[in-house]
């Protein structure tokens, strides 16, 4: 795993092999942030929630990058202890891995984000619901963005809250804001 930009740029840590962890790839990782910079300023005290952190590749990215604090949710303990060691080694107080399930936090998390990120394992059954999930439980703030990374098989584009779709190799990326705002996608 590397991080792409920001104060750890060229950071490499090692992914056990044993890890059932897909994470994003650098390719579709640097493409995605490349867009997220016509959404977001990373440096202007951006809060973030990485929903299904997986391997923490998105939220150390986040954390270089300048954000002021990132929510990391995790389920498979070894994941979410690797997600503390990486944290650690970089010696970072913005980040904040917690480990349980996704939508129990979602459903009682008081808190709402600028920018909310979900890469949950493409074969979860409940995967289309998540955008109406963090939708319905108000985390994202008003001027927020939602980015969703999914398989090939599903649309979003029918979703009051859709605003983008965007794709790099087998990866896709949907992007929402609050429905009065996804009828004004940024000019890029």
């Amino acid at each position: 795993m590397r991080v792409i930009s920001g104060i750890y740029k060229r950071r490499r840590f090692d992914v056990p092999h044993t890890f059932k962890a897909r994470p994003t790839t650098d390719f579709a990782k640097e493409n995605l942030f490349n867009v997220l910079t016509n959404y977001l300023d990373f440096e202007e005290g951006i809060t973030a929630l990485d929903l299904f952190a997986g391997t923490g590749s998105i939220s150390i990215e986040l954390v270089s990058r300048g954000c002021n604090r990132v929510v990391s949710v995790e389920k498979d303990p070894q994941h979410y202890a690797f997600i503390c060691k990486v944290m650690r080694e970089v010696n970072t107080n913005r980040c904040f891995p917690l480990r349980g399930d996704v939508f129990r936090y979602m459903e009682r998390c008081g808190e709402q984000f600028d920018f909310i990120f979900a890469d949950p394992p493409y074969a979860l059954q409940e995967l289309s619901t998540i955008p109406d999930k963090v939708f319905a439980h108000g985390l994202l703030k008003p001027d927020g963005l939602f980015v969703l990374e999914h398989g090939k098989d599903l649309s979003f584009d029918a979703h009051p809250c859709f605003v983008e779709h965007r794709h790099y190799g087998s990866v896709n990326f949907s992007f929402f804001k609050a429905a009065e705002q996804a009828a004004e996608p940024p000019t890029l």
